[in-house]
């Protein structure tokens, strides 16, 4: 059993990235581990300041807001599923602040495994390699990652748009093989 938190960056509930998490997330249960999903628009995560007291100084984010609980969370983790709609062929404004607050204790989320859930109203899939890079560019920076797969939600843009594509099903799978 493995300990899996899921961080959805949606800013809709329902919306199709977050669909997508909601079936790697049933898959997941169904092969019996442990799993935890955060809608990240119901927290207070406020944007990095760069003040420099986590990185030069070694001390806590001076920040109160959400986001300490949030990291204990991914340190705690084994495994981090890290999901976005697409915007403009990146990540959204969400997933980009939650990983910028990561900075206070990124050496400490180690050895995870990781898994990316992009969701996208652009069918070619090649196109998400910018907000693939995005997420890539984050865990080079942590210790071991290890990038166990992607799930891309391409050609779906309302809400609900994804349901009836195959890739619910792929989510799914892919959450039963955690």
């Amino acid at each position: 059993m493995k300990n899996i938190l899921i961080l959805s960056a949606s800013p809709r509930k329902g919306g199709n990235s977050d669909l997508l998490c909601d079936e790697f997330m049933r898959g997941a249960l169904d092969a019996g581990n442990q799993v935890e999903k955060l809608c990240l628009s119901d927290y207070k995560i406020n944007y990095c300041t760069g003040c420099g007291l986590c990185s030069e100084f070694g001390k806590p984010c001076p920040q109160t807001d959400d986001m300490a609980m949030i990291l204990e969370k991914m340190i705690a983790a084994d495994v981090l599923v890290m999901a976005t709609p697409v915007y403009f062929y990146t990540m959204n404004a969400q997933m980009k602040t939650l990983i910028d607050r990561a900075c206070a204790r990124y050496m400490e989320i180690s050895h995870k495994e990781f898994y990316y859930i992009l969701a996208a109203a652009e069918n070619d899939r090649a196109l998400m390699t910018r907000t693939i890079e995005g997420f890539r560019g984050f865990t080079d920076c942590l210790v071991e990652p290890v990038e166990k797969g992607v799930i891309y939600g391409v050609g779906a843009w309302k809400k609900g748009e994804i349901k009836p594509l195959p890739v619910m099903h792929e989510a799914y799978e892919m959450g039963m093989k955690v």
